[in-house]
């Protein structure tokens, strides 16, 4: 029997396109860049999560030369939103912006651990994360849901 995958997302015509919650978390993904540790990669990716409560926590990737022993910025987040507000756990909106090595804004979007931890984090919370992507000045790219990331995740 063939099947086939749908993946739904959005696309806006740069941050104006955006309501005005989801531009400041993109711009607080994009402040967040400047707090990356990436002096083997050069890139630089920043994250900012937005709570149930309103709060933002933001994560930037932090490389080692005794790779893997980095993290990426969305775990960043998602870890530290988890340890500052343990009795929340209620997830709104994730935004991530890339940064090349010469300073100039990129495209970004999980690596494939990351969509897994966010995927988990999703289900235990038992309601959409919405994920918004830089993907350059004029699009950005959002996700209704981590499953659209990741359709076939691990299950616990």
């Amino acid at each position: 029997m063939d099947k086939s995958l749908v993946i739904r997302f959005k696309e806006y015509d740069g941050m104006e396109g955006l309501q005005d919650g989801d531009r400041e978390l993109l711009q607080r993904a994009i402040d967040a860049t400047g707090g990356a540790y990436a002096p083997y990669s050069g890139f630089s990716v920043g994250a900012a999560l937005r709570l149930g409560n309103g709060s933002v926590v933001v994560g930037s990737n932090q490389e080692n030369a005794a790779y893997p022993s980095g993290l990426c910025a969305e775990r960043t987040a998602i870890f530290a939103a988890s340890a500052q507000y343990p009795e929340l756990r209620d997830y709104e909106a994730l935004a991530i912006v890339g940064k090349d090595a010469s300073g100039q804004l990129c495209e970004a979007s999980p690596c494939g651990a990351c969509r897994q931890v966010l995927a988990e984090y999703e289900q235990h919370q038992g309601h959409p994360l919405r994920v918004l992507c830089y993907v350059s000045e004029r699009c950005i790219r959002e996700f209704s849901c981590v499953g659209d990331l990741l359709p076939f995740s691990f299950q616990f």
